[in-house]
């Protein structure tokens, strides 16, 4: 109960103000041509501050699995709301966004997402295809993405199949696909709860998936290659 309170009285409000000027911030670096460095380091502190006010702890795994000379497509399962400050505070990679195209509407950081190069994909098929040439445009340029092949949020806690399209992306760009496993996040925030529950959070960055390793596997069993490196390490108790 102490900790709802604290939640809702402190965490919460100074949480809405950090994201209006971090969006504000973000915005304007963005219209003056900075979509790298501002547009990522920024909203890498703002994560780090919202996991920090909302007091949760962060573990991290499989940091040494990551080049931060190499561009990749990150793969991650998707359990709740906490998956993007895990992500952005965390992940120590620069990186732009797959993510639903209604997050547009989101006050101020729908602005910022699109003013920062996010890629943003609805569900109708055109939409898909014009997020992924977006996206193949983003990675040519020498920046990671981190998507959600699973396309949404977890109901339970555990996976769903995933969605072809990540994987169609990270073989026409022949990039790295690095397999993520997020802990927790569920138990935090998921799409079902109305406030945040203190939980620790666990973040496993594991080895890269090569495209010489990937050469010649078809799509589907490069698909569940991937969910079964994630699902391994999944424990939904945790």
């Amino acid at each position: 109960m102490l900790y709802k309170l604290y939640s809702f009285i402190i965490a919460l409000p100074l949480f809405c103000v950090a994201t209006i000027i971090t969006a504000l911030i973000v915005i304007i670096a963005a219209l003056c041509g900075d979509r790298t460095y501002t547009c990522y380091y920024l909203p890498r502190l703002w994560s780090r501050v919202t996991l920090w006010l909302f007091l949760i702890p962060v573990h991290v795994e499989g940091r040494e699995n990551v080049d931060k000379s190499q561009s990749y497509v990150f793969l991650a399962n998707h359990q709740g709301y906490f998956d993007i400050f895990l992500l952005y505070g965390y992940l120590g990679h620069n990186f732009k966004w797959m993510m639903k195209e209604y997050l547009k509407a989101l006050p101020f950081a729908g602005l910022a997402c699109q003013a920062s190069g996010q890629i943003f994909v609805g569900e109708s098929r055109s939409s898909i295809q014009n997020a992924l040439e977006q996206a193949d445009k983003t990675l040519r340029k020498g920046m990671s993405m981190v998507i959600f092949p699973e396309g949404t949020r977890s109901e339970d806690g555990e996976m769903v199949p995933f969605k072809r399209g990540a994987f169609t992306l990270a073989s026409q760009i022949n990039l790295p696909i690095t397999p993520i496993t997020i802990n927790g996040s569920f138990k935090v925030f998921n799409r079902h709860a109305w406030s945040v529950t203190r939980h620790p959070l666990r973040l496993t960055i594991h080895p890269a998936i090569t495209p010489e390793e990937r050469q010649g596997l078809p799509t589907k069993q490069l698909m569940q290659q991937t969910f079964d490196i994630i699902h391994n390490d999944l424990d939904v108790n945790a």
